[in-house]
Parts: structure tokens; sequence; C-alpha cells
């Protein structure tokens, strides 16, 4: 019995030391991840026509969340179906093959928001996450659900790095910093996120940081920083920074970027200052009821390309991370059928691939195979939508 008990008190000491193992594991790199705190963005961010009573704010009333009911109900929501954002079966990907030179207008598409845009013969980098999750702890948090099509350090040098909101999903630790080792670019963020950028060891005159309507020539664009309808905080403390949507403007050529928001009646306003625009990138997932004011399900992304005079709409995201519990195609098979509606062009790249958007090729349906989780087999292929089309291999 005395062993019986010494051999308990070691497993138990076992159990309890590879539990903490695990816990120090989860919480590394904890504190740099989380940013800046309140103390050090206060005196940036208080001259900020957004802010006021310690936050940021929205131009209109938008709750973040709906009332305690409702929260109650979204628990059970994500017991029951957090399951359903999964997709069927493997996500194809495309080796990025990028010009020496950029293009008068393209975009290559990373997943999620991430997005290389060619503009009038300059490179703009929106959003790149790189990172196995869009979390603080490198254990915990929703993970990629397709690699990454190409690593980082891969990307031919770019002209500036735009970020709308400091949320991981848009703003990754390990990212910036690659992008830091490898490249020489500004990133141009809303007002707050320098802190976050400084601290993490950006220097000075690598960040450029304006309000909504403030605007940047970087390398003969000019890069504005346009109103969205969200909120940002990288841990308890919500608005502690602005977020945005942002205008590319070259000497030819317009793209809009939404980012991460709600739909709001200032994309109208966005389009007749500064549209109207070649290319809009619209995000269409991770919309629920709960938080209808700050996603935008995909009838008001094309909604909101039409308010912004938009010619051709790219969606983003979607595909890349398990965020909500629609399905994982939904998003782009109701986008389809509501830009279907209203006439609108849609390009729908694969991860790593690289749409010219002067002569985007046809639509091809390639998220009908890969299914949701939860279909069953996938659904056959929408042949009326499927054309002849050349891809780079994929991997």
């Amino acid at each position: 019995m005395p062993f019986l008990r010494r051999a308990a008190t070691v497993t138990a000491a076992a159990a309890l030391a590879g539990g903490m193992s695990w816990v120090a594991r989860a919480a590394w790199g904890l504190p740099a991840a989380l940013g800046a705190s309140q103390r050090r963005l206060r005196p940036i961010v208080t001259g900020s026509p957004q802010f006021s009573e310690g936050k940021f704010h929205n131009s209109l009333p938008t709750p973040a969340l709906s009332p305690a009911n409702a929260r109650d109900g979204l628990l059970r929501q994500w017991h029951e179906d957090r399951h359903k954002g999964l997709p069927g079966g493997a996500i194809p990907l495309v080796s990025p093959e990028l010009p020496a030179e950029a293009g008068e207008l393209a975009v290559t598409w990373f997943g999620h928001s991430s997005a290389l845009l060619e503009v009038d013969g300059r490179r703009v980098l929106v959003d790149p996450v790189w990172g196995e999750r869009v979390s603080p702890s490198p254990l915990v948090g929703p993970a990629r659900l397709h690699p990454v099509p190409a690593p980082v350090e891969s990307l031919p040098p770019v002209d500036a790095v735009l970020i709308s909101h400091d949320h991981y999903d848009h703003l990754d630790l390990p990212t910036v910093r690659a992008l830091l080792r490898t490249q020489s670019a500004p990133f141009v963020v809303p007002v707050g996120i320098g802190a976050h950028l400084r601290g993490w060891g950006v220097p000075e005159d690598r960040v450029v940081e304006l309000d909504w309507d403030g605007a940047a020539n970087v390398a003969g664009l000019t890069l504005t920083c346009t109103e969205a309808r969200h909120f940002s905080g990288r841990f308890f403390a919500r608005d502690t920074t602005l977020w945005s949507s942002w205008v590319i403007t070259g000497p030819r050529h317009r793209v809009f970027f939404g980012g991460d928001t709600g739909y709001t009646p200032a994309f109208a306003g966005i389009g007749a200052r500064l549209g109207p625009f070649d290319l809009t990138l619209q995000p269409i997932g991770a919309y629920n009821d709960a938080w209808h004011a700050i996603h935008m399900d995909p009838e008001e992304a094309v909604r909101a390309h039409g308010d912004l005079g938009g010619r051709v709409l790219m969606p983003i995201h979607w595909a890349t991370f398990n965020l909500a519990f629609h399905r994982w195609a939904e998003p782009v098979q109701r986008l389809l059928a509501a830009a279907d509606a209203r006439g609108v062009q849609v390009v729908v790249p694969r991860p790593g691939e690289r749409v010219d958007v002067l002569a985007p090729p046809p639509l091809e349906d390639w998220w009908t195979a890969v299914g949701s989780a939860d279909d069953g087999a996938p659904a056959e292929p929408d042949r009326g939508r499927t054309g002849p089309r050349r891809v780079s291999p994929r991997r």
C-alpha cells in the first residue's frame, strides 16, 4: 500500500507538472502579443475626434453584442454549432506567381483578409496574417484551416503595409516581426496601432498613423484612412485603438479595402468622395445575428460595393479561420447569389492565387467540392459557373 500511495503521488505530481508545462507554453509570449497598455495608448489617442469617454466610438450606435439572454443563446450555439465553420475537405491552394514588376491592377489573396495589391506599378500588403493561430497564445485560439500558400519571406518588396484594426486575425505579431526583418515598407495604420508596433520593435520612421479621412502619400499612392463600423481590442479592454477601412488611390486606379466592418451608410459617402473603385475587397464571413452591427453578411457586402461605386468585388474575411457558426462555404454561396441579382462582377481566387483585375478569368467554382463539415458528401459543383482556366500548380 505505501508503494501504491507513492505511485499515486508521483502520478499526480507528473500530471500537475504536465499541466503547468502546457499552461506555460500556452502563455508563452503573451504580454508582448497583447500589445500596448491603455496607459501607453492614452496620450496618442485622446486627440482623435472618434475618441471620447475613454474609448473610440463608431459614428452610429453600435452594440458589440446583443443583450444577456442572446449571449446565453450564443453559449448554446457555440456548444452545438462550433463545428459548422469547418471545411468538408482540403482547401485548394495555389503557389503564388508574382511578377518581378508590379502590375497595373492585380490582387493576390493569401486567405482571410490578407492580400497583396498591385496598383499602378506599386505593391500594398493589407492585413497580413501568417501566424498559425489568431490568438495571443501559440496553443489556444482559432487555428488555420489551410496552410499559408507561401512563406512571408517569399514576398517581393512592398511599398506599404496597411492594417485595418488590432484584432488578432488582422494584426499578427509574428507576421509583423517577419516583415520587420524582410521588408522596409512603412506600416500605415489607424490611430493607436502605432503604439503596438513600436512596442514590437518597429522603428518610428516605419509607422504612419492616421485618423478617419486622413491620408498619406507613399510611393506615388495616396492611402486614405476611411470609416468602418467595428471595434478593437486585444484583451479585455475594448475600443482602445481606432479601426478603419482603406482607400488606395493611384494615378490610374482605385481600390477599396474593407478590412472588417459592419454595414454603414458611410460607404456611400466614401464612394462619392473617393470613388468609384476598380476593385473592392469586402468582408463576407463570420456573421451572426448577435453581432450584425460589426460584421457584414454577404448581401450587405454586395450593397456596400454598390454604395462605393465598385466595379469588381473580391470577398475576404472567410475560408481561413473558423470564427462563426455558419457553414464554411455559405458566405461565398450567398455572395454570388446576391451579386447575380444585382449584376455585380465577382472574383473568388483560391488562397495564393493572383487575379489580374483588368482581365479577370471566368469565375470557377472551387468551394463546392470542398463543402462544409456538416454537409455530408460534398455537393456537385455548379457547372454553370465553371469555365476553363489556367491555375498555377497547387501545393
